[in-house]
């Protein structure tokens, strides 16, 4: 572990002063958001919203902590990070909250959650979507691939996939890849955006069953990943897309039905 003098810890205290002030009033307007729900469930929805946007804020704060650590003592600040991973999680959840966190369902399981936020534009949605994700890369690079997070980030990438293609009113979707339409480019953005998440947590989920747990239920839902990409590719019309993705499905079930059957008969089948 680096050594580091007197003089570097006051410079260090000394320039994490404002992020602990921007901490404290973050996690304020947290507590004032949560009592507003509590006492107008009707704009529940629309102040959710503001609480994913806030923590995300307050996760970015974090990890500016630990850059600053590392930076002045040569170390990282675990617990700035960890407290960050949190922040995340919690985004995540309140946004879970608002729209389901259903992988592989259609979209009338689940569109009558987007009528409280029908208000918000696509542009508005996309932005979130995208700042989550960047958030979530950022508290990864922090961390480092010699962590013991490691491998529960899979699970973060994938809640996240699922709400950024949740937060997606697909009704009006179809109609906005119209290049004419004024949500054009948020629109196709987003959609791209969703695509991406959900083949990268698919393979995630593969690699994690792969490469550290050996859990069938981790291979599976890397599966429940890609069926849902299928999905979306077919209640988008893109034929030519869905079919690629059947293909890896038959593929990726054909495998975790080999894995059982070689599992079943060796009796080391893990759950």
């Amino acid at each position: 572990m680096p050594k580091f003098s007197d003089t570097d810890r006051q410079i260090y205290l000394e320039k994490i002063k404002s992020y602990g002030a921007t901490t404290d009033s973050l996690l304020k307007v947290e507590k004032g958001l949560l009592k507003e729900i509590k006492e107008k469930p009707a704009d529940a929805a629309v102040k959710r919203l503001a609480l994913v946007d806030e923590m995300l804020n307050l996760a970015s704060n974090y990890i500016a902590i630990n850059g600053v650590s590392q930076s002045v003592l040569k170390i990282k600040n675990e617990d700035a990070l960890n407290d960050g991973r949190k922040s995340l999680y919690k985004s995540v959840i309140y946004l879970e909250e608002i729209v389901g966190a259903l992988v592989d369902a259609p979209f009338s399981e689940y569109e009558e959650k987007l009528a409280a936020i029908a208000a918000v534009d696509a542009n508005s949605r996309y932005l979130l979507a995208r700042k989550m994700g960047l958030s979530i890369e950022l508290l990864e690079n922090a961390y480092t691939d010699n962590t013991k997070w490691k491998w529960s980030f899979v699970e973060l990438e994938g809640r996240y996939a699922a709400t950024v293609k949740n937060l997606i009113d697909l009704r009006s979707a179809v109609a906005n890849t119209d290049p004419r339409s004024a949500d054009y480019e948020p629109t196709l953005y987003h959609l791209r955006l969703a695509k991406k998440q959900m083949m990268q947590a698919a393979d995630r989920y593969r690699e994690k069953y792969e490469l550290s747990t050996g859990r069938i239920g981790d291979f599976k839902s890397g599966i429940n990943f890609l069926s849902a990409l299928r999905r979306f590719h077919a209640m988008l019309g893109d034929r030519d897309e869905a079919e690629v993705i059947k293909k890896k499905l038959d593929i990726w079930t054909a495998k975790l039905e080999n894995d059982l059957k070689k599992a079943e008969m060796s009796g080391s089948r893990k759950v």
